[in-house]
Protein backbone atom coordinates (compact mmCIF):
# COMPACT_ATOMS: atom_id res chain seq x y z
CA UNK A 1 0.00 0.00 0.00
CA UNK A 2 1.15 3.54 -0.72
CA UNK A 3 -0.20 7.05 -1.12
CA UNK A 4 -0.22 6.69 -4.91
CA UNK A 5 -2.58 3.72 -4.72
CA UNK A 6 -4.96 5.46 -2.33
CA UNK A 7 -4.86 8.61 -4.47
CA UNK A 8 -5.74 6.59 -7.56
CA UNK A 9 -8.82 5.12 -5.84
CA UNK A 10 -9.91 8.56 -4.59
CA UNK A 11 -9.26 10.26 -7.93
CA UNK A 12 -11.16 7.78 -10.08
CA UNK A 13 -14.25 7.87 -7.85
CA UNK A 14 -14.06 11.64 -7.29
CA UNK A 15 -13.68 12.44 -11.00
CA UNK A 16 -16.58 10.14 -11.86
CA UNK A 17 -18.87 11.90 -9.38
CA UNK A 18 -17.76 15.34 -10.61
CA UNK A 19 -18.42 14.45 -14.25
CA UNK A 20 -21.79 12.92 -13.36
CA UNK A 21 -23.27 16.32 -12.49
CA UNK A 22 -23.22 17.97 -15.96
CA UNK A 23 -23.99 14.63 -17.62
CA UNK A 24 -26.91 14.02 -15.24
CA UNK A 25 -28.36 17.48 -15.92
CA UNK A 26 -28.22 16.75 -19.64
CA UNK A 27 -29.74 13.28 -19.15
CA UNK A 28 -32.63 14.77 -17.17
CA UNK A 29 -33.51 16.94 -20.17
CA UNK A 30 -33.51 13.84 -22.36
CA UNK A 31 -35.71 11.91 -19.88
CA UNK A 32 -38.19 14.80 -19.71
CA UNK A 33 -38.38 15.20 -23.49
CA UNK A 34 -36.88 18.68 -23.41
CA UNK A 35 -34.68 20.24 -26.08
CA UNK A 36 -30.93 19.60 -26.10
CA UNK A 37 -27.98 21.00 -28.03
CA UNK A 38 -28.03 17.86 -30.20
CA UNK A 39 -31.59 18.46 -31.42
CA UNK A 40 -30.64 19.99 -34.82
CA UNK A 41 -28.84 16.76 -35.72
CA UNK A 42 -30.79 14.09 -33.87
CA UNK A 43 -34.39 15.34 -33.78
CA UNK A 44 -34.99 14.47 -37.48
CA UNK A 45 -33.55 11.00 -36.87
CA UNK A 46 -35.79 10.57 -33.82
CA UNK A 47 -38.88 11.59 -35.82
CA UNK A 48 -37.88 9.18 -38.58
CA UNK A 49 -37.84 6.28 -36.10
CA UNK A 50 -41.27 7.24 -34.78
CA UNK A 51 -42.68 7.62 -38.28
CA UNK A 52 -41.37 4.27 -39.52
CA UNK A 53 -42.61 2.41 -36.45
CA UNK A 54 -45.93 4.22 -36.03
CA UNK A 55 -45.14 5.33 -32.48
CA UNK A 56 -46.74 8.32 -30.81
CA UNK A 57 -44.07 9.41 -28.30
CA UNK A 58 -46.55 11.61 -26.44
CA UNK A 59 -48.90 8.73 -25.66
CA UNK A 60 -48.32 7.66 -22.07
CA UNK A 61 -48.36 4.07 -20.85
CA UNK A 62 -49.36 2.61 -17.51
CA UNK A 63 -46.86 0.34 -15.82
CA UNK A 64 -48.33 -2.87 -17.25
CA UNK A 65 -48.25 -1.59 -20.83
CA UNK A 66 -44.75 -0.22 -20.26
CA UNK A 67 -43.57 -3.60 -18.94
CA UNK A 68 -45.17 -5.49 -21.85
CA UNK A 69 -43.43 -3.20 -24.36
CA UNK A 70 -40.11 -3.71 -22.56
CA UNK A 71 -40.46 -7.49 -22.54
CA UNK A 72 -41.59 -7.61 -26.17
CA UNK A 73 -38.58 -5.57 -27.28
CA UNK A 74 -36.19 -7.76 -25.29
CA UNK A 75 -37.86 -10.91 -26.60
CA UNK A 76 -37.36 -9.86 -30.22
CA UNK A 77 -33.78 -8.86 -29.44
CA UNK A 78 -33.09 -12.30 -27.99
CA UNK A 79 -34.52 -14.12 -31.04
CA UNK A 80 -32.54 -11.99 -33.51
CA UNK A 81 -29.27 -12.34 -31.61
CA UNK A 82 -29.77 -16.09 -31.12
CA UNK A 83 -30.34 -16.45 -34.86
CA UNK A 84 -27.19 -14.49 -35.73
CA UNK A 85 -25.04 -16.58 -33.38
CA UNK A 86 -26.44 -19.88 -34.62
CA UNK A 87 -26.12 -18.92 -38.31
CA UNK A 88 -22.88 -16.92 -38.27
CA UNK A 89 -21.18 -19.73 -40.22
CA UNK A 90 -23.26 -18.94 -43.32
CA UNK A 91 -23.63 -15.18 -42.78
CA UNK A 92 -21.29 -12.51 -44.21
CA UNK A 93 -18.50 -10.63 -42.37
CA UNK A 94 -16.99 -13.86 -41.12
CA UNK A 95 -13.39 -13.67 -42.36
CA UNK A 96 -12.28 -16.13 -39.68
CA UNK A 97 -14.70 -18.78 -40.95
CA UNK A 98 -16.24 -19.45 -37.52
CA UNK A 99 -19.05 -22.02 -37.35
CA UNK A 100 -22.35 -21.22 -35.68
CA UNK A 101 -22.49 -21.53 -31.91
CA UNK A 102 -24.09 -24.59 -30.30
CA UNK A 103 -27.73 -24.21 -29.21
CA UNK A 104 -26.94 -23.96 -25.48
CA UNK A 105 -24.04 -21.53 -25.95
CA UNK A 106 -26.08 -19.35 -28.33
CA UNK A 107 -28.94 -19.34 -25.79
CA UNK A 108 -26.61 -18.34 -22.97
CA UNK A 109 -24.85 -15.65 -25.02
CA UNK A 110 -28.07 -14.14 -26.40
CA UNK A 111 -29.66 -13.93 -22.93
CA UNK A 112 -26.38 -12.60 -21.55
CA UNK A 113 -26.15 -9.63 -23.89
CA UNK A 114 -29.89 -8.87 -23.98
CA UNK A 115 -29.97 -8.76 -20.17
CA UNK A 116 -26.87 -6.51 -19.94
CA UNK A 117 -24.94 -9.31 -18.20
CA UNK A 118 -22.41 -10.04 -20.97
CA UNK A 119 -21.28 -13.29 -19.37
CA UNK A 120 -19.06 -14.99 -21.93
CA UNK A 121 -18.57 -18.76 -21.85
CA UNK A 122 -16.38 -18.44 -24.97
CA UNK A 123 -13.43 -16.40 -26.22
CA UNK A 124 -14.68 -13.69 -28.55
CA UNK A 125 -11.69 -13.71 -30.91
CA UNK A 126 -12.07 -17.44 -31.53
CA UNK A 127 -15.86 -17.91 -31.54
CA UNK A 128 -17.72 -14.79 -32.73
CA UNK A 129 -17.57 -13.39 -36.28
CA UNK A 130 -17.32 -9.68 -37.06
CA UNK A 131 -21.04 -9.67 -37.91
CA UNK A 132 -21.90 -11.31 -34.58
CA UNK A 133 -19.69 -8.83 -32.75
CA UNK A 134 -21.08 -5.72 -34.50
CA UNK A 135 -24.68 -6.43 -35.56
CA UNK A 136 -25.36 -8.81 -32.68
CA UNK A 137 -23.40 -8.13 -29.51
CA UNK A 138 -22.61 -4.42 -29.93
CA UNK A 139 -26.23 -3.56 -30.76
CA UNK A 140 -27.32 -5.19 -27.52
CA UNK A 141 -24.52 -3.37 -25.73
CA UNK A 142 -26.42 -0.18 -26.61
CA UNK A 143 -30.04 -1.15 -26.09
CA UNK A 144 -29.71 -3.35 -22.98
CA UNK A 145 -28.45 -0.55 -20.68
CA UNK A 146 -30.87 1.87 -22.30
CA UNK A 147 -33.75 -0.41 -21.24
CA UNK A 148 -32.75 -0.03 -17.59
CA UNK A 149 -32.29 3.72 -18.02
CA UNK A 150 -35.85 3.86 -19.35
CA UNK A 151 -37.13 2.09 -16.22
CA UNK A 152 -35.18 4.54 -14.03
CA UNK A 153 -36.70 7.47 -15.91
CA UNK A 154 -40.19 6.02 -15.46
CA UNK A 155 -39.58 5.66 -11.72
CA UNK A 156 -38.47 9.29 -11.51
CA UNK A 157 -41.65 10.45 -13.24
CA UNK A 158 -43.75 8.38 -10.84
CA UNK A 159 -42.33 10.28 -7.87
CA UNK A 160 -42.82 13.64 -9.63
CA UNK A 161 -46.44 13.07 -10.70
CA UNK A 162 -49.42 14.00 -8.53
CA UNK A 163 -52.27 11.47 -8.93
CA UNK A 164 -51.28 10.42 -12.42
CA UNK A 165 -51.97 7.34 -14.53
CA UNK A 166 -48.99 6.91 -16.85
CA UNK A 167 -45.24 6.65 -16.28
CA UNK A 168 -44.05 7.57 -19.78
CA UNK A 169 -43.64 5.84 -23.12
CA UNK A 170 -41.15 2.97 -23.32
CA UNK A 171 -40.51 3.37 -27.04
CA UNK A 172 -39.79 7.07 -26.68
CA UNK A 173 -37.49 6.43 -23.71
CA UNK A 174 -35.68 3.73 -25.67
CA UNK A 175 -35.09 5.90 -28.72
CA UNK A 176 -34.11 9.07 -26.84
CA UNK A 177 -31.71 7.37 -24.42
CA UNK A 178 -30.00 5.60 -27.30
CA UNK A 179 -29.75 8.56 -29.68
CA UNK A 180 -29.07 11.40 -27.27
CA UNK A 181 -27.01 9.70 -24.55
CA UNK A 182 -25.34 6.39 -25.34
CA UNK A 183 -24.54 6.97 -29.01
CA UNK A 184 -22.78 10.37 -28.65
CA UNK A 185 -20.88 9.24 -25.55
CA UNK A 186 -19.72 6.08 -27.30
CA UNK A 187 -18.57 7.89 -30.44
CA UNK A 188 -16.46 10.33 -28.43
CA UNK A 189 -15.02 7.69 -26.12
CA UNK A 190 -14.40 5.30 -29.01
CA UNK A 191 -12.31 7.94 -30.79
CA UNK A 192 -10.36 8.53 -27.58
CA UNK A 193 -9.65 4.80 -27.33
CA UNK A 194 -8.50 4.68 -30.96
CA UNK A 195 -6.13 7.54 -30.14
CA UNK A 196 -4.78 5.51 -27.22
CA UNK A 197 -3.93 2.62 -29.54
CA UNK A 198 -6.97 0.31 -29.51
CA UNK A 199 -7.60 -1.13 -33.01
CA UNK A 200 -10.76 -0.49 -35.03
CA UNK A 201 -10.67 -2.50 -38.24
CA UNK A 202 -12.50 -5.14 -40.25
CA UNK A 203 -9.31 -7.15 -40.76
CA UNK A 204 -9.43 -10.59 -39.21
CA UNK A 205 -5.77 -10.66 -38.19
CA UNK A 206 -2.25 -9.53 -39.01
CA UNK A 207 0.82 -11.71 -39.23
CA UNK A 208 3.86 -10.86 -37.16
CA UNK A 209 7.30 -12.41 -36.73
CA UNK A 210 8.60 -13.01 -33.24
CA UNK A 211 12.16 -12.40 -32.06
CA UNK A 212 12.84 -16.09 -32.51
CA UNK A 213 11.72 -15.82 -36.14
CA UNK A 214 8.42 -17.68 -35.72
CA UNK A 215 5.26 -16.48 -37.44
CA UNK A 216 2.40 -15.34 -35.21
CA UNK A 217 -1.16 -14.48 -36.22
CA UNK A 218 -2.58 -11.63 -34.11
CA UNK A 219 -6.39 -11.33 -34.00
CA UNK A 220 -7.91 -7.96 -34.91
CA UNK A 221 -11.38 -6.55 -35.41
CA UNK A 222 -13.70 -3.63 -34.62
CA UNK A 223 -12.44 -3.45 -31.03
CA UNK A 224 -12.46 0.24 -30.02
CA UNK A 225 -16.14 0.76 -30.84
CA UNK A 226 -17.17 -2.25 -28.81
CA UNK A 227 -14.82 -1.31 -25.96
CA UNK A 228 -16.38 2.15 -25.64
CA UNK A 229 -19.98 0.97 -25.24
CA UNK A 230 -18.77 -2.03 -23.25
CA UNK A 231 -17.65 0.29 -20.44
CA UNK A 232 -20.10 3.19 -20.81
CA UNK A 233 -23.04 0.78 -20.95
CA UNK A 234 -21.74 -1.32 -18.02
CA UNK A 235 -21.75 -4.31 -20.36
CA UNK A 236 -18.31 -5.78 -19.75
CA UNK A 237 -18.24 -8.33 -22.55
CA UNK A 238 -14.86 -8.22 -24.27
CA UNK A 239 -13.86 -8.69 -27.89
CA UNK A 240 -11.10 -10.95 -26.54
CA UNK A 241 -11.44 -13.73 -24.03
CA UNK A 242 -8.80 -12.02 -21.88
CA UNK A 243 -11.11 -8.97 -21.73
CA UNK A 244 -9.49 -5.78 -20.43
CA UNK A 245 -6.27 -7.58 -19.56
CA UNK A 246 -5.62 -7.74 -23.32
CA UNK A 247 -3.44 -4.88 -24.62
CA UNK A 248 -5.78 -4.36 -27.58
CA UNK A 249 -8.65 -3.62 -25.20
CA UNK A 250 -6.73 -1.79 -22.49
CA UNK A 251 -3.18 -0.90 -23.57
CA UNK A 252 -1.96 1.61 -20.95
CA UNK A 253 -2.52 3.02 -17.49
CA UNK A 254 -4.29 5.99 -19.09
CA UNK A 255 -6.80 3.78 -20.92
CA UNK A 256 -7.29 1.77 -17.72
CA UNK A 257 -8.07 4.93 -15.73
CA UNK A 258 -10.51 6.22 -18.36
CA UNK A 259 -12.27 2.86 -18.63
CA UNK A 260 -12.88 2.80 -14.87
CA UNK A 261 -14.31 6.33 -15.02
CA UNK A 262 -16.49 5.28 -17.98
CA UNK A 263 -17.88 2.38 -15.92
CA UNK A 264 -18.87 4.72 -13.08
CA UNK A 265 -19.93 8.02 -14.60
CA UNK A 266 -23.22 7.09 -16.29
CA UNK A 267 -24.44 5.24 -13.19
CA UNK A 268 -23.80 8.27 -10.99
CA UNK A 269 -25.34 10.53 -13.67
CA UNK A 270 -28.54 8.43 -13.60
CA UNK A 271 -28.89 9.32 -9.91
CA UNK A 272 -28.45 13.02 -10.70
CA UNK A 273 -31.01 12.82 -13.51
CA UNK A 274 -33.44 10.95 -11.26
CA UNK A 275 -33.17 13.66 -8.62
CA UNK A 276 -33.94 16.39 -11.16
CA UNK A 277 -36.88 14.53 -12.72
CA UNK A 278 -38.35 13.62 -9.32
CA UNK A 279 -37.77 17.12 -7.94
CA UNK A 280 -35.45 15.78 -5.24
CA UNK A 281 -31.90 16.90 -5.96
CA UNK A 282 -30.71 16.78 -2.35
CA UNK A 283 -32.09 13.27 -1.92
CA UNK A 284 -30.32 12.19 -5.10
CA UNK A 285 -26.99 13.32 -3.68
CA UNK A 286 -27.74 11.26 -0.57
CA UNK A 287 -28.12 8.22 -2.83
CA UNK A 288 -24.83 9.07 -4.53
CA UNK A 289 -23.15 9.40 -1.12
CA UNK A 290 -24.33 5.90 -0.20
CA UNK A 291 -23.04 4.59 -3.54
CA UNK A 292 -19.63 6.23 -2.99
CA UNK A 293 -19.33 4.80 0.52
CA UNK A 294 -20.02 1.26 -0.69
CA UNK A 295 -17.82 1.28 -3.78
CA UNK A 296 -15.08 3.17 -1.94
CA UNK A 297 -15.09 0.68 0.93
CA UNK A 298 -15.02 -2.19 -1.56
CA UNK A 299 -12.07 -0.73 -3.46
CA UNK A 300 -10.19 -0.02 -0.24
CA UNK A 301 -10.78 -3.54 1.09
CA UNK A 302 -9.59 -5.20 -2.12
CA UNK A 303 -6.57 -2.87 -2.28
CA UNK A 304 -5.54 -3.73 1.28
CA UNK A 305 -5.97 -7.46 0.64
CA UNK A 306 -4.05 -7.44 -2.64
CA UNK A 307 -1.08 -5.39 -1.41
CA UNK A 308 -0.16 -7.84 1.35
CA UNK A 309 2.62 -10.40 0.81
CA UNK A 310 1.34 -13.65 -0.65
CA UNK A 311 1.05 -16.06 2.32
CA UNK A 312 2.37 -19.12 0.49
CA UNK A 313 5.51 -17.22 -0.52
CA UNK A 314 5.93 -15.86 3.00
CA UNK A 315 5.74 -19.41 4.34
CA UNK A 316 8.42 -20.40 1.81
CA UNK A 317 10.60 -17.47 3.06
CA UNK A 318 10.34 -15.64 -0.26
CA UNK A 319 9.95 -11.89 0.13
CA UNK A 320 7.32 -10.54 -2.24
CA UNK A 321 4.68 -7.87 -2.17
CA UNK A 322 2.07 -7.23 -3.40
CA UNK A 323 0.03 -10.18 -4.76
CA UNK A 324 0.74 -9.96 -8.50
CA UNK A 325 -0.63 -13.36 -9.48
CA UNK A 326 -3.13 -12.92 -12.31
CA UNK A 327 -2.36 -9.21 -12.71
CA UNK A 328 -0.85 -7.18 -15.51
CA UNK A 329 2.46 -5.53 -14.60
CA UNK A 330 1.43 -2.40 -16.52
CA UNK A 331 -1.44 -1.86 -14.07
CA UNK A 332 -0.17 -3.14 -10.73
CA UNK A 333 -2.10 -3.89 -7.55
CA UNK A 334 -3.80 -0.51 -7.01
CA UNK A 335 -5.25 -0.15 -10.53
CA UNK A 336 -6.26 -3.81 -10.55
CA UNK A 337 -7.94 -3.50 -7.15
CA UNK A 338 -10.02 -0.45 -8.00
CA UNK A 339 -10.95 -2.01 -11.35
CA UNK A 340 -12.09 -5.21 -9.59
CA UNK A 341 -14.16 -3.28 -7.05
CA UNK A 342 -15.77 -1.00 -9.62
CA UNK A 343 -16.55 -3.73 -12.15
CA UNK A 344 -18.34 -5.83 -9.49
CA UNK A 345 -20.11 -2.83 -7.95
CA UNK A 346 -21.45 -1.37 -11.20
CA UNK A 347 -22.68 -4.51 -12.96
CA UNK A 348 -20.01 -4.19 -15.64
CA UNK A 349 -18.07 -7.44 -15.41
CA UNK A 350 -15.00 -6.39 -17.39
CA UNK A 351 -11.72 -7.48 -15.80
CA UNK A 352 -8.15 -6.19 -16.03
CA UNK A 353 -6.91 -8.99 -13.73
CA UNK A 354 -8.04 -12.55 -13.13
CA UNK A 355 -10.52 -12.61 -10.24
CA UNK A 356 -9.72 -16.27 -9.67
CA UNK A 357 -6.27 -15.11 -8.51
CA UNK A 358 -7.54 -12.55 -5.99
CA UNK A 359 -6.84 -13.39 -2.37
CA UNK A 360 -9.84 -15.02 -0.63
CA UNK A 361 -10.69 -11.78 1.19
CA UNK A 362 -10.59 -9.71 -2.01
CA UNK A 363 -12.58 -12.31 -3.94
CA UNK A 364 -15.14 -12.37 -1.12
CA UNK A 365 -15.51 -8.57 -1.30
CA UNK A 366 -16.07 -8.76 -5.07
CA UNK A 367 -18.71 -11.44 -4.48
CA UNK A 368 -20.43 -9.39 -1.78
CA UNK A 369 -20.51 -6.23 -3.91
CA UNK A 370 -22.51 -8.17 -6.52
CA UNK A 371 -24.75 -9.79 -3.92
CA UNK A 372 -25.71 -6.40 -2.49
CA UNK A 373 -27.67 -5.86 -5.69
CA UNK A 374 -25.24 -4.04 -8.00
CA UNK A 375 -26.22 -0.58 -6.74
CA UNK A 376 -23.01 1.31 -6.06
CA UNK A 377 -23.67 2.90 -8.55
CA UNK A 378 -24.70 -0.29 -10.33
CA UNK A 379 -25.59 -0.72 -13.96
CA UNK A 380 -26.80 2.24 -15.99
CA UNK A 381 -30.30 2.85 -14.63
CA UNK A 382 -30.55 -0.52 -12.89
CA UNK A 383 -28.23 0.55 -10.09
CA UNK A 384 -30.30 3.67 -9.50
CA UNK A 385 -33.61 1.86 -9.23
CA UNK A 386 -32.06 -0.82 -7.03
CA UNK A 387 -30.78 1.91 -4.69
CA UNK A 388 -34.20 3.61 -4.66
CA UNK A 389 -35.75 0.28 -3.68
CA UNK A 390 -33.33 0.07 -0.77
CA UNK A 391 -34.22 3.67 0.16
CA UNK A 392 -37.91 2.68 0.25
CA UNK A 393 -37.01 -0.20 2.54
CA UNK A 394 -34.93 2.11 4.75
CA UNK A 395 -37.77 4.63 5.25
CA UNK A 396 -40.14 1.73 5.91
CA UNK A 397 -37.83 0.43 8.65
CA UNK A 398 -37.52 3.94 10.09
CA UNK A 399 -41.31 4.34 10.00
CA UNK A 400 -41.75 1.12 11.95
CA UNK A 401 -39.33 2.37 14.62
CA UNK A 402 -41.21 5.64 15.21
CA UNK A 403 -44.74 4.43 14.46
CA UNK A 404 -45.44 6.59 11.41
CA UNK A 405 -46.45 5.82 7.82
CA UNK A 406 -43.17 6.18 5.91
CA UNK A 407 -42.77 8.67 3.08
CA UNK A 408 -40.16 9.07 0.39
CA UNK A 409 -39.93 12.03 -1.99
CA UNK A 410 -43.47 13.09 -1.10
CA UNK A 411 -45.10 9.69 -1.60
CA UNK A 412 -46.45 7.47 1.16
CA UNK A 413 -44.77 4.07 1.18
CA UNK A 414 -47.27 1.40 2.12
CA UNK A 415 -47.56 -2.39 2.17
CA UNK A 416 -48.06 -2.68 -1.61
CA UNK A 417 -44.77 -0.99 -2.46
CA UNK A 418 -42.80 -2.89 0.19
CA UNK A 419 -44.12 -6.22 -1.11
CA UNK A 420 -42.79 -5.39 -4.57
CA UNK A 421 -39.46 -4.25 -3.08
CA UNK A 422 -39.06 -7.49 -1.14
CA UNK A 423 -40.07 -9.54 -4.18
CA UNK A 424 -37.26 -8.01 -6.22
CA UNK A 425 -34.76 -8.51 -3.38
CA UNK A 426 -35.71 -12.10 -2.57
CA UNK A 427 -36.03 -13.36 -6.15
CA UNK A 428 -32.35 -12.53 -6.70
CA UNK A 429 -31.38 -14.41 -3.52
CA UNK A 430 -33.39 -17.47 -4.50
CA UNK A 431 -31.77 -17.61 -7.94
CA UNK A 432 -28.21 -17.27 -6.62
CA UNK A 433 -28.42 -19.66 -3.68
CA UNK A 434 -30.89 -22.05 -5.32
CA UNK A 435 -28.90 -22.70 -8.48
CA UNK A 436 -25.59 -22.81 -6.56
CA UNK A 437 -27.01 -25.35 -4.07
CA UNK A 438 -28.17 -27.65 -6.87
CA UNK A 439 -24.87 -27.35 -8.75
CA UNK A 440 -22.91 -28.26 -5.63
CA UNK A 441 -24.55 -31.69 -5.43
CA UNK A 442 -24.61 -32.53 -9.15
CA UNK A 443 -21.60 -34.54 -10.38
CA UNK A 444 -21.85 -33.05 -13.90
CA UNK A 445 -21.71 -29.54 -12.44
CA UNK A 446 -18.85 -30.34 -10.06
CA UNK A 447 -16.71 -31.60 -12.95
CA UNK A 448 -16.38 -28.00 -14.12
CA UNK A 449 -14.50 -26.91 -10.99
CA UNK A 450 -10.75 -26.35 -11.12
CA UNK A 451 -10.48 -26.62 -7.32
CA UNK A 452 -12.18 -28.46 -4.50
CA UNK A 453 -13.07 -27.31 -1.01
CA UNK A 454 -13.96 -23.70 -0.18
CA UNK A 455 -12.45 -22.28 -3.37
CA UNK A 456 -14.44 -24.71 -5.49
CA UNK A 457 -17.61 -23.56 -3.72
CA UNK A 458 -16.61 -19.95 -4.41
CA UNK A 459 -16.20 -20.70 -8.12
CA UNK A 460 -19.79 -21.95 -8.41
CA UNK A 461 -21.21 -19.29 -6.08
CA UNK A 462 -19.42 -16.58 -8.07
CA UNK A 463 -20.82 -17.89 -11.37
CA UNK A 464 -24.47 -17.76 -10.26
CA UNK A 465 -23.97 -14.48 -8.38
CA UNK A 466 -22.43 -12.89 -11.46
CA UNK A 467 -25.21 -14.19 -13.71
CA UNK A 468 -28.12 -13.22 -11.46
CA UNK A 469 -26.60 -9.83 -10.66
CA UNK A 470 -26.13 -9.23 -14.41
CA UNK A 471 -22.43 -8.67 -13.88
CA UNK A 472 -20.68 -11.12 -16.19
CA UNK A 473 -17.27 -11.46 -14.53
CA UNK A 474 -16.12 -14.90 -13.46
CA UNK A 475 -13.68 -17.01 -11.52
CA UNK A 476 -12.04 -18.26 -14.69
CA UNK A 477 -11.21 -21.68 -13.29
CA UNK A 478 -14.82 -22.82 -13.69
CA UNK A 479 -15.36 -24.48 -17.08
CA UNK A 480 -18.81 -23.03 -17.61
CA UNK A 481 -19.25 -23.75 -21.32
CA UNK A 482 -21.44 -26.83 -20.86
CA UNK A 483 -25.18 -27.39 -21.36
CA UNK A 484 -25.82 -27.32 -17.58
CA UNK A 485 -24.11 -24.01 -16.90
CA UNK A 486 -25.12 -22.37 -20.17
CA UNK A 487 -28.80 -23.06 -19.52
CA UNK A 488 -28.96 -22.49 -15.76
CA UNK A 489 -26.83 -19.34 -15.78
CA UNK A 490 -28.94 -18.12 -18.71
CA UNK A 491 -32.10 -18.59 -16.62
CA UNK A 492 -30.42 -16.88 -13.66
CA UNK A 493 -29.60 -13.88 -15.87
CA UNK A 494 -33.23 -13.57 -16.96
CA UNK A 495 -34.47 -13.80 -13.37
CA UNK A 496 -31.96 -11.22 -12.18
CA UNK A 497 -32.84 -8.74 -14.92
CA UNK A 498 -36.59 -8.97 -15.34
CA UNK A 499 -37.43 -10.31 -11.89
CA UNK A 500 -36.07 -7.01 -10.60
CA UNK A 501 -37.15 -4.58 -13.34
CA UNK A 502 -40.81 -5.60 -13.44
CA UNK A 503 -41.38 -5.08 -9.66
CA UNK A 504 -39.72 -1.66 -10.06
CA UNK A 505 -42.27 -0.76 -12.72
CA UNK A 506 -45.03 -2.07 -10.44
CA UNK A 507 -43.78 0.26 -7.69
CA UNK A 508 -43.76 3.13 -10.20
CA UNK A 509 -47.33 2.29 -11.22
CA UNK A 510 -48.43 2.33 -7.59
CA UNK A 511 -46.63 5.57 -6.70
CA UNK A 512 -47.74 7.55 -9.76
CA UNK A 513 -51.40 7.31 -8.69
CA UNK A 514 -50.68 8.68 -5.20
CA UNK A 515 -50.87 12.35 -4.23
CA UNK A 516 -47.66 14.32 -3.92
CA UNK A 517 -47.41 15.32 -0.27
CA UNK A 518 -45.58 18.29 1.22
CA UNK A 519 -43.09 17.40 3.97
CA UNK A 520 -44.24 17.93 7.56
CA UNK A 521 -42.47 18.13 10.92
CA UNK A 522 -42.88 14.36 11.24
CA UNK A 523 -41.38 13.51 7.84
CA UNK A 524 -38.04 11.70 7.99
CA UNK A 525 -35.42 13.81 6.16
CA UNK A 526 -33.95 11.67 3.40
CA UNK A 527 -31.08 13.93 2.38
CA UNK A 528 -29.07 13.96 5.60
CA UNK A 529 -26.02 12.04 6.76
CA UNK A 530 -28.23 10.15 9.21
CA UNK A 531 -30.35 8.78 6.38
CA UNK A 532 -27.25 7.90 4.34
CA UNK A 533 -26.01 5.87 7.30
CA UNK A 534 -29.39 4.18 7.69
CA UNK A 535 -29.50 3.37 3.98
CA UNK A 536 -26.00 1.87 3.91
CA UNK A 537 -26.79 -0.10 7.06
CA UNK A 538 -29.97 -1.58 5.59
CA UNK A 539 -28.10 -2.59 2.41
CA UNK A 540 -25.23 -4.23 4.29
CA UNK A 541 -27.45 -5.99 6.83
CA UNK A 542 -29.85 -7.28 4.18
CA UNK A 543 -26.97 -8.60 2.07
CA UNK A 544 -25.24 -10.07 5.10
CA UNK A 545 -28.29 -11.90 6.38
CA UNK A 546 -28.93 -13.46 2.98
CA UNK A 547 -25.43 -14.39 1.89
CA UNK A 548 -23.17 -14.57 4.94
CA UNK A 549 -23.66 -18.35 5.47
CA UNK A 550 -22.59 -19.07 1.88
CA UNK A 551 -19.67 -16.64 2.09
CA UNK A 552 -18.62 -18.22 5.39
CA UNK A 553 -18.30 -21.61 3.71
CA UNK A 554 -16.40 -20.18 0.73
CA UNK A 555 -14.05 -17.18 0.79
CA UNK A 556 -14.09 -16.68 4.58
CA UNK A 557 -13.02 -20.26 5.33
CA UNK A 558 -10.46 -20.06 2.54
CA UNK A 559 -9.09 -16.84 4.05
CA UNK A 560 -8.45 -18.57 7.39
CA UNK A 561 -6.82 -21.48 5.56
CA UNK A 562 -4.53 -18.95 3.90
CA UNK A 563 -3.64 -17.37 7.25
CA UNK A 564 -2.58 -20.80 8.50
CA UNK A 565 0.19 -20.77 5.90
CA UNK A 566 1.61 -17.66 7.53
CA UNK A 567 1.48 -19.34 10.92
CA UNK A 568 3.43 -22.24 9.47
CA UNK A 569 0.67 -24.86 9.87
Amino acid sequence: MNIQGWAEIALVIGLSVALSWPLGVYMARVWQGESTWLDPVLRPVERLFYGLSGIDPKKGQNWVTYAIAMMAFNGVGFVVLYGILRLQGVLPLNPQGFAGMSPDLAFNTAISFVSNTNWQAYSGESAASHLSQMAGLTVQNFVSPVMAMAVAAALGRAFATNRGETIGNFWSDLVRNTLYIMLPLSIVFGLVLVGLGIPQTLLAHVDAHTIEGAKQSIALGPIAGQEAIKQLGTNGGGFFGANSTHPFENPTGVSNFLEIVAMLVVGFACAVAFGIVAGARKEAWALIAAMVIIVGAGAASIYVAETQPTPALVAAHVQTTPNMEGKEVRFGAAASSVFAAVTTAVSDGAVNAQHESLTPAAGGVALFLMQLGELAPGGDGSGLYAMVHMALLAVFVAGLMVGRTPEYLGKKIEAREIKYVMLSALIMTVAILGFAAVALVLPLALKAQSASGPHGLSEILYAYTSGTANNGSAFGGLSANSPWYNITIGIAMMVGRYGYAIPVLAVAGSLVAKPKLAPTAGTLPTHTGLFVGLLVGVIIILGGLQFFPALALGPIVEHFQMLNLIAGH
